[in-house]
């Protein structure tokens, strides 16, 4: 058959993995040569080995999952042939190595288990009915899978910056600075206004006690000079010292 069996051209969330890869679903393409009890298998291998794929004679002959380590290729995602009809509401993406139990169970039927490395591969399409294969699509074009990033493969030396991230980042280092700059000094300032408020109420405090002690005793008023002139013979009393008395 001429279809070629490819990779999704359209965004698609987990297109291409590190162990699955996604295929757009044949439709319309084995419905003039199937009987409804075929099946639709996908056969998979490494790239370089696709050339020595031989197409299984029956269902038991299928290379396992198992097997691909070895035999460099392998069989899976056997459906009935009904499910890529044209009105068949199939999904539109058919996905490889998204079953990751049947490599922990160890089973023997087909496996659509995770793929072992990045690749390449290449896949196409075997329709086998009871007497062995029928119809089968051309290989795909070498599907390459992405590759996960080791501890040890990291770059222990800091990517260079352009010198537009340099100059931004030298700004937002200096706004920073001013910002902190500007926020320490209010606090300064209102400290200082505090500490200064109460140096002044202390320092009147202080001021008018010292004014208190200060002030000179107030000085006796001077008494009203009086004299009691007594009978002749007896003299002159004075509240004061002596002055003249009236008489004497």
């Amino acid at each position: 058959l001429p279809y070629v069996p490819r990779v999704p051209a359209v965004a698609l969330l987990g297109k291409v993995t590190a162990t699955t890869f996604a295929l757009e679903r044949p439709c319309c393409i084995f419905d003039r040569h199937a009987n409804a009890t075929d099946a639709v298998w996908l056969a998979v291998a490494f790239a370089n080995a696709s050339a020595t794929f031989r197409n299984p004679s029956s269902r038991a002959d299928v290379p396992p999952y198992k097997q691909l380590p070895s035999a460099h290729s392998y069989m899976t995602l056997e459906t009935a042939v009904a499910a890529f009809a044209c009105s068949a509401p199939s999904p539109a993406v058919l996905r490889v190595g998204g079953d990751t139990a049947c490599r922990d169970q160890g089973r023997h039927d087909p496996c659509n288990g995770p793929l072992p490395s990045p690749g390449p591969y290449r896949v196409k399409f075997l329709l086998m009915g009871c007497h062995g294969p029928k119809a089968e699509t051309q290989w795909s074009d070498p599907i390459l899978l992405r590759r996960a990033v080791s501890l040890g493969t990291t770059d222990p030396v800091p990517t260079r910056h352009g010198s537009a991230v340099v100059v931004i980042t030298s700004i937002l280092a200096i706004l920073g600075t001013v910002l902190s700059t500007a926020v320490l000094g209010a606090l300064g300032a209102k400290l200082w206004g505090s500490l200064c408020h109460r140096d002044l109420e202390t320092s009147a405090f202080t001021h008018r006690s010292y004014r208190t002690h200060h002030i000179p005793p107030a000085l006796p008023q001077p008494l009203p000079l009086s004299c009691d002139c007594s009978p002749p013979g007896l003299g002159c009393f004075a509240l004061r010292p002596p002055a003249s008395c009236h008489g004497n």
